[in-house]
């Protein structure tokens, strides 16, 4: 039987994209080379914008509740704190989820894969891609199955979502621009005890050495340090091979070890997150520093912006030309990402005295005063939580005067209960007004069965950036694809001809 989309990698990224396609409709097949789920944590942290998406398929609260929040950050520098970075304060007033979440990538993996399967879409496990060929008619693909035999899988689309040495990128012979750092991390999954197992982040920092704290559970937690030597036999390191001192700084106790692993740092964007009908996503298209738990949410991101268009296409309610926009938005996002955490991966571990001066005396004392100012605060909010993420300048993008503007993310307003992200569950086009709707407006969207949510005007509305009275239309992973003041239905209209897409009684 003939798919829609054959997925390649069943991580995180592969997993949500076989969820919002199912979601909508579209068959999928999604295969995996491993026996299961990665039997280690990997990637611990999941950030507001995740979890802001994932309220579209009921995954949000189920995946706060197994994790682990950290509402703060706490930077150490020569054994002493210099700053406390308290997200609840500011990220309450612009998400939902004003905290770092951490949930170890195995858990995650499996609630992932369960959901999956209640939708009754199976991982096919110790299946594994081994090459493809694609033309306009579709993607034929051979896989090698669990008993040595061979299959061909034929599909409309492929979507390779199978990691940093990505075979699907190589077939496809696609350019990974970057390059690997010197230096050798390590990560360790812990039991610890003292005052600092406290349910919070903490990083420390030490002339020629550092480590993060990053907790999971009642004490328990996630190292991640650096090995400073240049070493020949990194692979064969343990944990009591490293340095101690940023940990002892911390006044931590190590219990017990329960995983450590080192690896080196990549930094590489592909060439092409699209070739015909074939896509890359996440590690597969992008690898990058550590630095801000970014990578695995950038990958779902990947997802839920591939996922709605794939849907529209397959659908024929849109031309392929909307797919192009996938790589148009992602690959901006996914090199600005690479480029700054690389200047603070430099940063943290460059040599040197002055280096080691400006990292622990001047960083952390500039972090700390620059913290109490509001609008630093709301920036590196944003910045972290990937809220402050947008798509101006897409093809999908109409600009608009004030602050919110075509590609931006829908802001969230709270007030007296009413929560606007609440429709937003529904993966469809919609459009929002935030005071009063006119009769032209309710009628367009009544005709075009495009679901019209108003709600009412306030200071909260103002203070978020929005315009009175405007109609913001909503793309179905939620971010504002036109701001036409006045609630114009003609802009919306033109629009949609533009864009060649086609709305039906199904859009809603």
């Amino acid at each position: 039987m003939k798919q829609d989309v054959l997925i390649v990698g069943a991580g995180p990224t592969g997993l949500v994209l076989a969820l919002w396609l199912t979601a909508q409709g579209v068959k999928v097949r999604i295969i995996d080379k491993n026996v299961g789920p990665g039997p280690t944590s990997r990637a611990m942290v999941v950030h507001a914008r995740t979890l802001e998406l994932y309220r579209q398929l009921d995954l949000a609260d189920a995946v706060v509740e197994a994790g682990h929040r950290n509402p703060s950050v706490n930077l150490w520098a020569k054994g002493r704190v210099k700053a406390r970075i308290s997200f609840s304060p500011t990220g309450g007033n612009l998400t939902p989820y004003p905290f770092v979440l951490v949930y170890p990538q195995d858990h995650h993996e499996r609630l992932l894969e369960a959901r999956l399967a209640a939708l009754g879409v199976k991982v096919e496990r110790q299946t594994e891609f081994v090459d493809f060929a694609h033309d306009a008619a579709g993607v034929s693909a051979r896989l090698r199955l669990p008993d040595g035999g061979s299959e061909v899988c034929t599909a409309q689309y492929l979507a390779g979502c199978d990691g940093a040495r990505s075979p699907v990128r190589q077939r496809l012979e696609v350019d990974f621009a970057g390059g690997t750092y010197d230096q050798t991390f390590y990560v360790a999954d812990v039991d610890v005890s003292g005052a600092t197992a406290n349910g919070e982040a903490h990083i420390s920092l030490e002339t020629g050495d550092f480590v993060a704290l990053l907790a999971y559970a009642e004490g328990r937690g996630r190292l991640i340090g650096l090995v400073r030597e240049t070493r020949e036999d990194a692979d064969e390191l343990t944990f009591a091979d490293v340095s101690h001192r940023a940990i002892e700084s911390l006044r931590l106790t190590v219990d017990k070890v329960n995983w450590f692993s080192t690896y080196r740092v990549h930094h590489r964007v592909a060439d092409r997150f699209r070739r015909g009908r074939v896509f890359l996503l996440g590690d597969a298209a992008h690898v990058h520093s550590p630095v801000g738990g970014q990578g695995m949410n950038t990958g779902i991101g990947d997802a839920v912006n591939l996922a709605w268009k794939l849907a529209a296409v397959l659908k024929e309610h849109a031309p392929d030309s909307l797919l192009d926009s996938f790589e148009a938005e992602r690959i901006r996002f996914a090199r600005q990402l690479v480029e700054t955490t690389d200047r603070l991966f430099t940063f943290v571990t460059a040599d040197g005295s002055v280096a080691d001066f400006l990292r622990v005396q001047v960083a952390p004392a500039l972090t700390g005063i620059a913290y109490r100012v509001g609008g630093v605060r709301e920036f590196l909010f944003r910045i972290l939580s990937q809220t402050q993420l947008n798509y101006r300048g897409s093809p999908l993008s109409r600009t608009a005067h004030g602050r919110v503007q075509g590609g931006d993310r829908l802001p969230w307003v709270r007030v007296n209960g009413l929560d606007n992200y609440a429709s937003l569950a529904a993966i469809a086009w919609q459009v929002h007004v935030y005071g009063e709707a006119g009769g032209d407006i309710r009628t367009w969207c009544a005709a075009k069965h495009v679901p019209l949510h108003v709600f009412p005007w306030g200071p909260q509305q103002a203070g978020a950036g929005l315009a009175r009275d405007a109609a913001y239309l909503v793309r179905p992973d939620t971010y504002v694809a036109l701001v036409t003041e006045g609630a114009r239905p003609e802009a919306l209209e033109t629009y949609f001809a533009e864009q060649g897409i086609r709305l039906s009684a199904t859009s809603a």
